[in-house]
């Protein structure tokens, strides 16, 4: 096993419960506690990182019905991979998508066709399959150090945490409100997560000062699309292999250190094989990665969620319930969103993502190895350079291991 990732070597199909005993089960475990933390992980996943989704889907160019084919793929199929690996393990292990791969593709989508996007995600999602069939996956983790993995994300990121503050400089009424609602209503009750009490009060203080136009929008279904893919050398680079790497390295490791935290035994490599097989199914329908969720997992599987940690999957099982019911009805999601100002989208998106970041640079720099190759990755990425029409996130993760190969070769080992 990978001291670092959790990932054991070698091929082998872990055998669970089984479904049966999972939705047998499953009526003894829905309590007050379960049931609360399975809403509360939903509520997080379905406020800021959908707006994180649908501001790189506004800045990548796509269309309003191209967004909500995306926000259907990702959340429908994160809810189906929850209610699967939920019910037939009996662990909390929660599917949904990799929030930073959203951050990065907002500079990637702009460079390549919707087409060309979905073969990519196409690409990482047969990736992800075959390093979880295969076994490579502790080999590849490896040769592509956690640190140096996480210090990309920190990079590609921090315009979200700049973007906290630069939107509220523009819109101060706003900003305030948002804040107050982030870091002060949590604080007086803990019922409402700080981000949708930053939402909520973002809201209501846009509507004080005339920011909302929700009047002509239309609330209307709106079917997902269907999508052909489109290959192309640069976006297998720009997106492919830094998208993979991000499934791998920072959402399934999150979730199965996690698990392996609250004394669970978590099926590795079906959770590997899982994601590669969400990948594949969202992509056609424009959606990134449908994949083990790091921080819904940390959530559903905490004490929060019960004290009986046999019965903490039913927390799962709401979560997957609720995520696959907001991916159906995605338009009326998308529809609302575009009736807030950017400012505030910009402002939430950003502090949904404090947590995500502040995990981000404690893994990339909190251990002795791969300092040096973490910082190059760290700048790089957020230097938002473009080469070749490859973006910088996967210049970020190739810059990152030659110069740990260069300064710190012993950390290979």
């Amino acid at each position: 096993m990978n001291p670092n990732t959790g990932i054991q070597k070698g091929q082998c199909f872990e055998k669970g419960p089984g479904f049966a005993r999972g939705l047998r089960d499953l009526t003894m475990h829905l309590n007050s506690k379960t049931i609360t933390a399975g809403i509360v992980a939903a509520v997080f996943g379905c406020t800021g990182p959908a707006l994180i989704v649908l501001s790189a889907a506004t800045k990548g160019n796509l269309t309003s019905a191209q967004a909500i084919s995306w926000l259907f793929a990702i959340y429908f199929f994160g809810g189906i991979i929850s209610l699967g690996l939920a019910l037939y393990y009996k662990q909390p292990i929660n599917g949904a998508y990799s929030i930073p791969g959203a951050v990065m593709l907002i500079g990637a989508l702009s460079t390549f066709t919707i087409n060309e996007a979905v073969g990519a995600y196409l690409i990482a999602g047969i990736l992800v399959l075959i390093l979880g069939l295969s076994g490579l996956v502790g080999k590849l983790m490896r040769w592509l150090p956690l640190p140096i993995v996480m210090a990309m994300i920190a990079g590609a990121m921090i315009r979200f945490g700049t973007g906290i503050i630069t939107s509220t400089n523009k819109a101060p009424v706003i900003g305030v409100a948002a804040l107050v609602g982030f870091l002060v209503l949590p604080r007086l009750t803990k019922k409402i997560p700080p981000v949708l009490g930053a939402l909520v009060l973002g809201i209501i203080a846009a509507a004080f000062i005339g920011g909302l136009n929700l009047s002509g929008v239309s609330y209307k279904f709106v079917a997902p699309q269907i999508f052909a893919p489109a290959f192309n050398i640069n976006a297998f680079f720009s997106i492919s292999i830094p998208l993979a790497a991000l499934v791998i390295g920072a959402e399934n490791a999150q979730a199965i250190g996690v698990l392996m935290g609250q004394g669970y035994k978590p099926p590795i490599n079906i959770m590997t094989i899982i994601s590669g097989i969400g990948g594949i199914a969202t992509s056609f329908f424009g959606g990134h990665n449908a994949n083990i969720a790091g921080p819904m997992t940390a959530i559903c599987a905490s004490e929060e969620a019960g004290d009986n940690k046999e019965g903490r999957y039913a927390a799962t099982v709401v979560n997957g319930i609720i995520f696959g019911a907001f991916g159906l009805i995605a338009s009326i999601a998308v529809a609302f969103v575009t009736g807030l100002p950017a400012d505030l989208i910009s402002i939430v998106a950003g502090l949904a993502m404090i947590g995500v970041l502040i995990s981000a640079f404690d893994e990339a720099f909190s251990t002795k190895k791969f300092k040096t190759g973490a910082f190059f990755a760290l700048i790089i990425a957020m230097s938002g350079i473009t080469i070749l029409k490859i973006s910088s996130p996967f210049w970020a993760l190739l810059g990152g291991v030659i110069v740990a190969f260069l300064v710190e070769p012993k950390d290979f080992k």
